[in-house]
């Protein structure tokens, strides 16, 4: 058989540097967590809450957008750490509306997106523009207007007045 004797001051060392140790992995995760920005919920007479359905619907409706109450589609992104070409385009979206993904590289966010029923001229093809919301911590860090069709586009929250205008002279 083997013994191994310890002093108990040893053994009360080896505790608090196995404390220690402990404390300084759960403050780094701590702090890699809380290093991505805290995403402000006003800015600009906007507010950014998005934690309820409620919220997200109000949300867009600050900017005119009439939406159908149940997400067309809910689903989890990872902001990549780096941004390609796609990413940098979609981040001057994102920055004309004062909104900017690069705080959040590599952060996991919810993407709601709903049908949009009132965009000019698309009144009457559900399901053909989305809105669509990037949601980090009950908060909206992004998102876009955009339509699903082949020869779509995409752009800011902002309701399109000149084609607003257009479809009320139209009628």
């Amino acid at each position: 058989m083997f013994y191994v004797s310890v002093k108990s001051s040893s053994l009360k060392t080896v505790a608090l540097i196995a404390a220690v140790a402990v404390l300084a992995t759960i403050g780094g995760v701590y702090a890699v967590k809380k290093s991505k920005s805290t995403p402000v919920s006003s800015m600009n007479g906007i507010v950014y809450k998005a934690e309820t359905a409620e919220e997200r619907l109000s949300f867009l409706s600050q900017f005119g957008w009439e939406v159908e109450e149940e997400p067309a589609e809910v689903k989890e992104v990872v902001i990549p750490e780096e941004f390609d070409d796609v990413y940098n385009q979609y981040n001057v979206i994102q920055k004309e509306q004062k909104l900017d993904l690069e705080k959040y590289k590599g952060a996991r966010v919810k993407c709601w997106s709903y049908n949009v029923k009132n965009y000019p001229g698309y009144e009457n093809s559900e399901g053909v523009i989305r809105a669509n919301l990037l949601v980090y911590g009950g908060v909206v860090i992004g998102g876009d207007i955009s339509s699903i069709e082949l020869s779509g586009f995409m752009h800011t929250f902002d309701f399109p007045q000149d084609k607003a205008n257009e479809s009320s002279t139209a009628a």
